[in-house]
């Protein structure tokens, strides 16, 4: 039922004990699949660089705000610029299993006062791409926003007609909000930015499908997952039992055995 005030008025739901949230810290967050830790141009540059150069062509820049860089030494230039900034918020992506770091990303337009944290800035090169890392590192931040520091909203925002990226959010349960049109000029053209977010309502549907769909029970022995991240999210509330303690039941749950 819609709330009104003394004037008949409709108003928002009450929130209550609120204060403005922390900012979130500039520390390393550990994975399974990988870790984030602070941008470092010495510590990470060479191997961002290298592998960025995996990508046969240019494509995965179009939607960036800068180019391609042709050379290590300038993208280092490049990174020891945002190495200083703490918003955005810059954290290198880390593979577990080489040690290397392989994509970087940021929190950014950080609201305290009300709890409002933005993901963007997602370079994933080809060695991130499609890999568990790349949604455990969105996993990552969404938990820390959410159960950390206790954030209301976490935001993903691209240009309106970067598909792929328009793909992912929905992937990670971001829900579409609309488009702000003639938003920003970048690369001299205009961009109409579509606008999506999780609030903090969703968080638990959403961090339990992940979880369950990063559990070691949803890969097979080749590497492949046995269900969809989207597939998982939309049959947990229906197909899983309350109160079931851990990803293998879930997993077994919705599909049996995957190994």
């Amino acid at each position: 039922m819609t709330r009104l005030n003394d004037y008949d008025q409709p108003i928002g739901d009450a929130v209550s004990e609120w204060s403005p949230r922390p900012l979130p810290p500039h520390a390393t967050i550990e994975g399974r699949f990988c870790r984030l830790e602070p941008i470092n141009a010495k510590r990470h540059g060479a191997d961002l660089f290298a592998a960025n150069t995996t990508a046969p062509d240019g494509r995965a820049w179009t939607y960036l705000f800068t180019e391609p860089f042709t050379r290590c030494e300038e993208f280092c230039v490049y990174l020891e610029k945002i190495e200083a900034s703490r918003d955005p918020l810059f954290f290198a992506v880390v593979d577990s299993k080489t040690e290397r770091a392989v994509a970087y990303l940021a929190l950014m337009r950080i609201d305290p006062a009300h709890g409002v944290i933005e993901v963007g800035n997602i370079n994933y090169s080809p060695l991130m791409q499609r890999t568990p890392a790349a949604t455990e590192a969105q996993y990552l931040l969404m938990k820390l926003a959410f159960d950390t520091l206790g954030y209301r909203r976490f935001e993903w925002k691209c240009d309106s007609l970067n598909a792929p990226s328009r793909y992912a959010a929905l992937r990670y349960g971001f829900t579409f909000e609309g488009i702000f049109r003639q938003a920003m000029v970048y690369k001299g053209r205009s961009r109409d930015t579509a606008w999506f977010s999780i609030i903090d309502s969703e968080w638990l549907a959403i961090k339990a499908a992940m979880e369950t769909w990063l559990s070691p029970d949803n890969f097979e022995p080749d590497g492949s997952q046995c269900m969809s991240l989207v597939d998982i999210r939309q049959r947990l509330v229906s197909k899983v039992p309350a109160g079931l303690p851990t990803a293998r039941q879930q997993i077994n749950v919705l599909k049996g055995p995957c190994i």
